[in-house]
């Protein structure tokens, strides 16, 4: 598997990877698919993927097999202020490459980059129901922090911090 950097070349395999897995996940917790894929949420996925890839202070990762994207991180500042720590955006991995590594050696990166740029830990948000998520994350060290912040179907987002390696 092969790692780098994303380049606006790789937006409409990002925003397909990206979209794939949220049916798969949101549709798992209970989310119906009209509600995942409609064109406005499809033109806020292209213009959110295309400014994080262009941020100078955010870093979006590809994974690759064989030229094939099967994974995804985002990483950049906090959105909520918080000294000496790193936001942990996204990760996401095409549903048929799940459990075949492909997110821990993105999560490795999430933690190379933390010291690289000396923080000492890292934040994220994740869906409450999206089980398979909170699951990895917690095999990762990462703990609730007791943040929440509202979510589709009255279902949150719940706030998980690190800290660096």
């Amino acid at each position: 598997m092969d790692v780098r950097a994303a380049s606006p070349a790789d937006l409409d395999r990002i925003v397909d990877l990206h979209t794939r897995a949220r049916i798969t996940y949101y549709g798992e917790g209970g989310l119906p698919v009209g509600e995942i894929v409609t064109p406005e949420l499809a033109r806020e996925q292209r213009a959110g993927w295309t400014a994080a890839i262009d941020a100078p202070d955010k870093h979006v990762l590809c994974a690759t097999v064989d030229g094939r994207l099967v994974g995804l991180l985002a990483m950049g500042p906090p959105h909520t202020p918080e000294a000496n720590a790193a936001q942990l955006y996204q990760i996401h991995v095409a549903p048929e490459w799940w459990g075949r590594g492909v997110g821990s050696t993105l999560h490795g990166h999430f933690l190379r980059h933390l010291e690289i740029e000396r923080l000492a830990v890292g934040v994220l948000e994740v869906w409450v129901r999206n089980t398979r998520a909170r699951a990895f994350y917690t095999r990762h060290c990462w703990h609730l922090d007791g943040t929440t912040r509202p979510g589709p179907v009255d279902a949150p987002y719940l706030g998980m911090r690190r800290s660096a390696p």
